[in-house]
């Protein structure tokens, strides 16, 4: 176990990235990988996972902020950085600065950055972002209106230089029949976005459009890049979601805690804000210092969530707290303050996954690790 100042930590497995690499190139073949590190590398950490992504040989990163970007270039990240989402115009300059890619999340947009360029004598580097189902940012193209005029647009700007094109799947994870006809419809659309502009003499640039379950269910598409966020962490949105494929992904966190306090419940004591656990017998309850504010959800109180002491899996009883959760370990011989707890992991061959604590918390796995907070020390694994 490692050590740390914190009373709570998670570990990162950083050596398992370069498995989890392995299985996703299985799948698309030649297609390339871009990272995508944004949110904190969803809750493991960008800069340690766009280093060891750059070990693995990977070009090209994505985040979705201009302060993501700037934090893995002061990193010393000097690859491609492609931002996804919007930069706001106050910060223009701060894209030719780091040299990054920015995402034309409109037409409109990229005529800001042409004004901008023109004037200060700058030509950015970009990606055009097509909307060809999600109705969320991109230049629309879609069945009834495909805004051909504005993407031929973007690509001939004088201070805007469009080097690549993409476009975004949003349910990409289902394989019903309605989901299925919607995806191989915005594939479609994209490759005849794509021909267009060749047949006006324009190059497209590289594309991309495969998030992590565009990878897992239409993987031999032949794309320049796919986008994996939680495959290359060893973990999908869901377990219990069906995927056609079936590659071996080793999960690179896990979460673990201190016990603070040990101490006996008689018969009718209660446990915690809300009074919702009452004990029925003698029961013997270890205080954990991990709570809410670190990331466990607050929503898993109650809801027979389990975590291991000394390898044993024990329920967390009563409200989870801001720092701390209680639990009922009096099934185990000789729990005591300083103990580690696994709420995430394996201890003594017994396993706790993320997909648990989400699948209780009425959520995915994405949201749930993205919100493991700050001040959670990610300590790099060593072998054990």
């Amino acid at each position: 176990m490692l050590e740390s100042y914190s009373r709570a930590w998670c570990e990162i497995d950083l050596d398992a990235i370069a498995h989890n690499v392995e299985e996703i190139q299985k799948l698309v073949g030649h297609t390339k990988i871009m990272g995508i590190v944004k949110a904190n590398a969803y809750g493991h950490g960008a800069l340690a996972c766009a280093q060891a992504l750059t070990r693995c040989g990977i070009e090209i990163f994505g985040v979705s902020s201009i302060d993501e970007a700037i934090e893995l270039r002061e990193g010393g990240i000097e690859a491609d950085i492609l931002i996804l989402g919007y930069t706001p115009p106050r910060h223009f300059d701060k894209l030719a600065e780091y040299g990054l890619i920015q995402s034309l999340v409109s037409c409109a947009y990229a005529k800001k950055l042409e004004q901008y360029g023109e004037a200060n004598d700058v030509v950015f580097r970009a990606h055009a972002k097509i909307d060809t189902g999600m109705n969320r940012t991109g230049i629309v193209y879609q069945p009834d209106h495909k805004h051909f005029d504005e993407l031929k647009d973007v690509y001939r700007l004088d201070h805007v230089r469009v080097e690549g094109i993409f476009s975004h799947f949003p349910v990409s994870d289902d394989l019903g029949e309605d989901a299925l006809s919607f995806t191989k419809r915005q594939i479609a659309l994209f490759d005849e976005a794509v021909e267009r502009l060749r047949a006006e003499g324009i190059d497209p640039g590289a594309r991309h459009i495969q998030n992590s379950y565009g990878i897992l269910n239409y993987h031999d598409l032949g794309y320049d890049y796919c986008r994996p966020g939680l495959l290359y962490m060893g973990v999908t949105s869901d377990d219990a979601i069906e995927i056609n494929s079936a590659p071996d992904f080793i999960p690179i966190l896990s979460v673990w805690a201190n016990v603070s306090v040990v101490k006996w419940l008689k018969p009718g004591e209660t446990v915690s804000y809300g009074r919702h656990f009452k004990a029925e017998k003698p029961t013997k309850i270890a205080t954990i210092s991990i709570g809410y504010a670190d990331g466990l959800p607050r929503l898993v109180s109650n809801q027979g969530v389990q975590v291991l002491v000394h390898g044993v899996p024990c329920p967390l009883v009563g409200n989870v707290c801001m720092d701390q959760c209680m639990v009922d370990v009096t099934a185990v011989e000789n729990v005591q303050e300083g103990d580690v707890v696994c709420l995430v992991g394996e201890q003594n061959g017994h396993k706790m996954t993320i997909d648990r604590l989400s699948r209780l918390a009425h959520t995915i796995n994405n949201e749930t690790l993205s919100q493991i907070a700050a001040r959670m020390p990610r300590l790099k694994k060593r072998e054990q």
